[in-house]
Formats: structure tokens, sequence, C-alpha cells
């Protein structure tokens, strides 16, 4: 079978040849080294058993088999064990050869789909940082006329139990007041330093353990040959503290009481050649942290990062703003990824 495909052999992009069934009959080396299994591990297995997207895949294979068209692609997810899903482009076209009527070319797409999200994550930011700005503005007039009002009718009224309800009102408008505030003045603007991150890291990592002592585990993963960064240790500690403890508040949640102990993940790597924030940077730190908890809700997962948008009941939506605009503060980008039972929060910073 593979003589019959040698001129494959050396193509870098990864190609697979399946059957009527659509089972594998020949995968190139390239194929091999994409999907991380043997050339003879493929053979014979139904490639859209291999992808989160089988019923897609099988609908695109059997259109090209039943000769509705020639070549087709779309995107995949392929499912790797123990790992993260491999975004692939997935391209389709159809053969002469009887027992190998298909041909399928696999194309890795994930630093496509990265630019893309945050490109829209950046343009986002932006809007949403001139809107809220806009509307604590109009807001903070009238709460002040609120309060101001409240305090008169207090001096006015004779019974005690009545005052109670004005201090209700001049209470709630403070802490509305107190959230304008932060909403308008993030913090400074960063003093970069050296720093290491693993000190960081094991500074969040305590502050949560001290908060969250049952029901959480935190599990460190570091590569010792992260250099130290340029940054602001106090804005930086309170961004990660903010990703962090967001992940162990969804893990002792109400909503998380099906699932065992909840484990976070704290991970650093060193990325090269890659684009943040519309720049290319030769080294960056790669730091993630990942949960086993029940998951960002599918609705509100394109809009985490957003002023006022909280997944938990009383929550305030404005840790995971103030996270994304610290680390934009230093030239990096945070995103997020979510389905039941695991969440990644990729956080990039430029080391050079």
């Amino acid at each position: 079978m593979t003589g019959r495909f040698a001129g494959l052999e050396l193509l870098a992009t990864a190609v697979l040849v399946l059957d009527e069934r659509f089972r594998v009959q020949y995968g190139n080396p390239a194929a091999e080294n994409l999907l991380a299994i043997a050339a003879r591990n493929l053979r014979g297995q139904e490639l859209p058993a291999l992808f989160a997207e089988r019923a897609e895949l099988e609908k695109l294979l059997d259109d090209a088999l039943q000769a509705r068209w020639d070549f087709a692609s779309q995107s995949l997810h392929f499912e790797r064990p123990g790992g993260e899903p491999l975004a692939l482009a997935c391209v389709v076209a159809r053969t002469d050869a009887a027992d190998a009527p298909l041909v399928v070319e696999l194309r890795p797409i994930g630093e496509q789909l990265r630019i893309e999200r945050e490109e829209r994550l950046i343009d986002q930011q932006a809007a949403s940082r001139e809107l809220i700005r806009n509307l604590a503005h109009e807001i903070r007039n009238p709460l002040g006329g609120v309060r101001g009002s409240a305090q008169l009718l207090e001096r006015e009224l004779g019974r005690a139990e009545l005052r109670e309800y004005t201090q209700v009102i001049i209470g709630e408008a403070d802490r509305l007041q107190s959230l304008m505030d932060r909403l308008l003045t993030p913090q400074q603007m960063p003093r970069p330093a050296p720093l290491n991150i693993h000190e960081v890291l094991e500074r969040v990592r305590a502050l949560v353990l001290a908060e969250f002592s049952q029901g959480v585990t935190i599990i460190c993963n570091y590569d010792p040959s992260v250099p130290d960064l340029e940054g602001d240790r106090e804005q930086l500690i309170q961004a990660l503290l903010n990703v962090v403890r967001n992940a162990a508040q969804a893990l002792t949640s109400e909503t998380n009481r099906p699932w065992r102990r909840g484990s976070i993940i704290l991970r650093t790597r060193i990325a090269r050649q890659i684009t943040i924030a519309r720049q290319r940077h030769k080294l960056a730190l790669e730091l993630q942290v990942i949960d086993d908890g029940p998951g960002v809700p599918v609705e509100i997962q394109e809009r985490i990062f957003h002023p006022l948008v909280s997944g938990r009941e009383g929550g305030s939506g404005l840790g995971l703003s103030l996270a994304q605009t610290f680390v934009h503060y230093h030239g990096g980008m945070i995103d997020c990824e979510s389905r039941p039972g695991r969440t990644v929060f990729r956080i990039l910073l430029p080391l050079t």
C-alpha cells in the first residue's frame, strides 16, 4: 500500500487516504507527527471517530463519496488523549481509486484561531471600556443627588426606626459610588521591574489556598527555564489572583457539587516566535490556569472578560475584566477556552 502513495511521503502537509468506509488506508509521516499516532496504529481506524465533530465529518466524507462535489473543507478538533483538542483545517477530495476513493488533508490552525480571538478581544475591550466609562459618568451625578437627598431627609426624621431606611439608601449609594470609581480608574500604569513569574504564582497560590482551604487542590507545573520578565509585581499578582480565585470559586460553587474535589493547574512554558496583541515577539511567557470544574456557561463565554459579566450569582463581573486590563498594560493577552471538566485561561506576556 505504501508504494502506491510514495509521492506523499515527503509532503510537509498531513495527508490521509481513506476507503469507502472512511477507514484510514495510509497516512504520510507528516500525518503521524501531527496526530502523534504511528502509521501502523492509524491504519484501519475510522477517521471520524478521532474528531469531536464526528457527525459533521461523516457527512462531509459521505457527500464526497456520493460525488456531490470534488473538493470541500471545514474546521475540526482532533481529540488527543490526555491533551487539549487540536484545531485543524480539513480538506477532502475524491480520487479515481476504487479501494481508496478519498484523500484528506489536515492543517493545524490553532495559532490562526488564537490570533483571530485576540483581535476580537482587543476590539471588544476598547469598546467595553468606552461604554463603561460613559455609563459610569452618567450614573455618578444622579447617584450623588440621591445620597445628598437621603442625608437631608434623615435630618428631618424624628423617629430612629425611619432613619434606618435612609441609612440603607446612603449605604447602597456609597457602594455604587465605589463600583463606579473602580470602573473609571482601573489602577495606575505599571511600574516595571525584573521579577520571577514563579514567585508571583507562589504568592497567588498561597493566597487562594488560604481563602479556599477546602475543596481545591493547586498543582504547579513550572518550566524552570522561564527567564525573569519586566513587570509590575503587584498588578500581576492581582491579575493572576483574580483568574485563579475565579477558578476556585467555580470549583467550590453549588453547581460544582456533583464534581469531585477540584484541582487547579498553574502551568508555565516558553513560547517562541508568537504574535501577541498584533505584535510579533521572539520570546514570550505562556501561562495557563487550568481547572476541572463545570466550565464557563456557554452563553457568556464570548463575553467573559466584559465588565459586569459574571457566571456566578452575586459576582461583580469586574475580576476578569481588571485581570485583562493589567495583562494588557504589560503588552500581553489573556483568553479562555472552556468546556465541562476543563477550563483553560491562557495568558501570554512578552519576554523580550
